[in-house]
């Protein structure tokens, strides 16, 4: 399973039905949980995004899929980025020439 962070901004669509957005977000989680992967952390937060949200899914073109979902909506813009967990970064170190 690959882990990616979005970092999100509400649309002006978005922001003015923010009320709906925790219906929103139950959505969202049962997407990701039909296309095999999981949201496993999401955080409402202060500065330039205004949401983010840590999931699996389970390869790069699973993710792009679940993301064009879910952005189809036209309430969020996301800015995404692959993570690698503490295991993987020290192996990804190890091997380096």
């Amino acid at each position: 399973m690959s882990t990616y962070i979005s970092l999100i901004n509400y649309t002006q669509d978005g922001i003015a039905a923010v009320k709906d957005s925790p219906k929103r977000l139950s959505v969202v989680k049962r997407l990701a949980k039909n296309m095999g992967g999981k949201v496993k952390h999401f955080y409402l937060t202060i500065g330039e995004f205004d949401l983010v949200v840590i999931y699996e899914m389970p390869d790069e073109a699973t993710a792009a899929k679940f993301l064009l979902t879910v952005g189809s909506v036209g309430a969020i813009r996301t800015k995404t980025l692959p993570a690698f967990p503490e295991a993987e970064y020290r192996e990804i170190v190890a091997a380096l020439p």
